[in-house]
């Protein structure tokens, strides 16, 4: 049986990833968990699977969180501290790192550091430190599976491969929920309506970056860092069934490429049993049902944000942090009300546009990059409003 600790277990990839847990009893159990503001989800979960450790934000946080979860062997931590001392409990095989944005960084560097296992989820941490994490999990052993469907579909096409035999690498995105909306309406589309995804459950912020095709950006970066590829193989297709989820061509013609239903929940499976296949109680994908698959070409003018990503992704390491840092900001605002739809791509392209490359060294290097670009966004956007 596999221990499985879970950062950012009140997420939309945390619940998923223990209703596997749940629906496999006697494969995995819960060692710990970490979460944000969501205290009474948390407390039914540590009712339910019983960790053995637990951080929330605040020391404030955990004294209600005793209260709400009742009598318990589990011990409480808190803060940013506490999210790191999940990362590399001891009593934990495998950690999920679902902690959105680079809030994620520090504690996804600490269970690589500890030698985990671990189920990454977390797009930011590869995209702003890849370099690092993959320096770091070669010192201490530590694996990384990926868990974002695109990339578990790479991950799986590629296995048994020779990397020389690969041609280019295709991530395919959904188009968002305006994908078919005239562009001249953008402009007045709400957060509400953006973050109603037509194929996936997923958070706000990652919905938001889906409606823009920042998402996809974002993951052509960490699918570079992932799999060790050249940027020039990587490239993006429209697919609005979400079925297939990655397509590999190789040198003679053949394009391998993985399908599946779009659930999170198998991608989550997969990493967890891997190297194993076990069965899923989920329900199965059935190409009779959805014999209709399209697949079309990125229209930059409504997706500008995916060409600022190709940027970053032939630009120095620092590109990227700064096109991360911008966007977070920027969407931030946008599900604030403080900026529009269109004002997202028009804050990170003016942001990326006065740009200047930094030399990054270690992780300090990184943060502080990281910090400097969300102030100038902030700024940028509070001189607008």
């Amino acid at each position: 049986m596999k221990s499985v600790a879970v950062l950012g277990s009140t997420g939309s990839i945390g619940r998923s990833t223990l209703d596997v847990i749940r629906r496999n009893p006697r494969r995995f159990r819960v060692s710990a968990l970490a979460a944000g503001s969501n205290l009474r989800l948390l407390a039914e979960q540590v009712r339910e699977f019983r960790p053995r450790l637990v951080s929330i934000l605040s020391r404030d946080d955990a004294k209600i969180l005793a209260r709400l979860s009742g009598p318990s062997r589990t011990l409480l931590a808190f803060g940013p501290e506490g999210t790191e001392d999940v990362a590399a409990f001891e009593g934990s095989d495998i950690v999920v790192s679902a902690i959105t944005g680079t809030n994620g960084l520090r504690p996804t560097l600490a269970a690589i550091r500890a030698g985990k296992v671990v189920a990454l989820a977390n797009k930011e941490s590869m995209v702003v430190a890849g370099p690092l994490l993959r320096r770091e999990a070669k010192k201490s052993g530590a694996s990384i599976i990926p868990v974002d469907s695109e990339h578990s579909g790479v991950f799986q096409c590629l296995a048994g491969q020779d990397e020389r035999a690969v041609r280019t690498v295709t991530l395919t995105a959904s188009g968002g929920p305006f994908l078919r909306t005239p562009r001249r309406e953008l402009a007045r589309k709400s957060a509400a309506e953006a973050v109603a995804h037509p194929r996936w459950r997923m958070g706000k912020k990652v919905s938001v970056d889906s409606a823009t095709l920042m998402n996809k950006g974002l993951e052509l970066i960490e699918a570079r860092h992932l799999f060790r590829l050249p940027p020039e193989k990587l490239r993006v297709l429209i697919h609005p069934q979400s079925v297939v989820h990655a397509l590999v061509e190789m040198r003679d013609g053949s394009v391998l490429a993985q399908l599946g239903p779009p659930d999170m929940r198998i991608p989550i499976q997969y990493a967890l049993t891997y190297p194993e296949r076990v069965a899923s109680l989920l329900p199965r994908l059935d190409l009779a049902v959805s014999n209709r698959l399209e697949f079309l070409p990125v229209d930059d003018r409504r997706y500008p944000m995916l060409a600022y990503a190709f940027e970053a992704l032939f630009g120095p390491p620092s590109a990227a942090v700064a096109l991360n840092a911008a966007n977070e900001v920027a969407v931030d605002a946008f599900l604030a009300g403080r900026v529009g739809f269109l004002g997202i791509q028009r804050t990170v392209g003016d942001v990326l546009g006065g740009y200047r490359p930094r030399t990054l060294g270690g992780l300090d290097d990184i943060l502080a990059e990281d910090l400097a670009v969300r102030e100038r966004t902030r700024n940028l956007i509070a001189k607008r409003t």
